[in-house]
């Protein structure tokens, strides 16, 4: 499946891995990378030590390109922009930030430059600043989330940029993958999924949490309070996190407090009563834990099958 990323990253198939806090590491991403997808190491919490480790042990369990994601407000990020300099991963994705300084050094390295963008203004914005592509991702996803929804950044987003539009937000199936490369997308990122890949060293009492829930399962927190959204499946620390944010007692501090530490909690250590499990909407679709291999090709499979069904809407004269 030839697109514009698949050129751009050279790769076989338009999925990258997202980058997902904690469980995102050589491992699962060399297992992606592969399958003919490519993946992300997510470097968020992460030190200059650890990242480079990673990095290099990610080439030696592949040799297919992958990249890294940066978090633009990480304390220590000049420290792992050299890093990631030194090391040269194929690509590098960006957040949490303002991406354009940070384009021409990695590009002068041989460094794809792919930042994660949340609006059309900005889209424009990146791309006259010389970006290889960008993300664009709806507040269906799990984590840290935005304010508009996936079909709306695909209807503001795809006819004004020239550059490839990569979609994220709750795609987990091949269907997803056909509506966006239909809609002109050139790619999707995928983390949920990924999520049970066998190679994710996320603990199995989040993936069986995930598998348990259905599509009504999970919640936004910070919103109501303006910290910034994150979405989880519903728990007791979700509970009790949106009833401290509508109290009018507890203070921004003691939110902040609160959460801190809760994602590693669910993730690394398995606690999903008080720790997140961020994870994105399409819950019903996730459902089984299988290797990263056998969910690339099945999401492929099922977008031919997809687009393929499409065609038959077009009367053929």
């Amino acid at each position: 499946m030839k697109t514009k990323l698949t050129e751009l990253l050279n790769i076989e198939y338009p999925i990258i891995q997202g980058a997902m806090a904690w469980v995102s590491e050589a491992t699962l991403v060399a297992a992606v990378a592969n399958a003919g997808a490519t993946g992300v190491i997510a470097l968020g919490g992460r030190d200059a030590d650890w990242t480079r480790n990673e990095i290099r042990a990610c080439k030696e369990l592949t040799d297919k390109p992958f990249g890294v994601n940066l978090m633009l407000m990480a304390p220590n990020k000049d420290e792992l922009v050299d890093v990631i300099i030194e090391e040269k991963p194929a690509f590098v994705t960006l957040g949490a930030g303002n991406p354009t300084p940070y384009i021409k050094p990695f590009q002068e390295a041989g460094i794809k430059v792919i930042p994660v963008v949340p609006s059309l203004k900005l889209a424009k914005r990146i791309q006259d600043a010389g970006a290889d592509a960008i993300v664009v991702e709806g507040m269906e996803a799990g984590g840290h989330i935005g304010s508009q929804t996936t079909m709306s950044l695909m209807e503001n987003i795809l006819p004004e940029i020239d550059i490839p539009v990569v979609v994220a937000g709750s795609i987990v199936d091949g269907r997803g993958l056909a509506a966006a490369l239909l809609m002109g997308a050139e790619g999707v990122q995928m983390g949920s999924r990924f999520l049970l890949a066998e190679e994710c060293k996320a603990h199995q009492n989040m993936k069986e949490a995930i598998i348990k829930a259905t599509d009504t399962d999970s919640v936004v927190t910070g919103l109501l309070s303006g910290h910034g959204g994150v979405r989880s499946l519903r728990s007791d620390f979700t509970d009790r996190y949106i009833a401290a944010e509508t109290d009018g007692v507890t203070t921004k501090e003691e939110r902040s407090k609160m959460s801190q530490g809760t994602n590693k909690l669910a993730a690394i250590d398995g606690d999903v009563v008080n720790g997140a499990v961020q994870v994105g909407q399409a819950l019903n679709r996730l459902n089984a834990i299988e290797p990263a291999q056998a969910i690339v090709h099945s999401v492929i499979n099922e977008a031919i099958m997809a687009i393929r069904k499409a065609q038959r809407f077009i009367e053929v004269i």
